[in-house]
């Protein structure tokens, strides 16, 4: 299984939910998307779908979150992974 990505709006924020496995090759789409939201509302990813991240798309989730893109439903693996990876 590859990457869904999922758009919806909801209370003012732009969600993306995530869906399957997340891959550092799926991050320059995202990017590409969220260059498209900037001037828009609040940035959000739903991780709860994510079945499979790898260490270049957690280093990805874990500069999104420092850059204000609120991070929903994270995994506990994903969220511990994420923690070992901060400088």
């Amino acid at each position: 299984m590859t990457l869904k990505i999922e758009r919806a709006v909801r209370q003012g924020s732009t969600v993306f939910v995530l869906i399957g496995r997340f891959e550092a090759e799926h991050i320059a789409e995202l990017e590409g998307i969220f260059e498209l939201q900037r001037d828009t509302s609040a940035l959000v990813l739903d991780l709860r779908e994510i079945r499979l991240a790898d260490r270049g798309a957690v280093k990805f989730l874990a500069r999104c979150e420092a850059g204000g893109v609120r991070l929903e439903n994270c995994p506990a693996y994903i969220r511990e992974w994420m923690g070992r990876e901060k400088p």
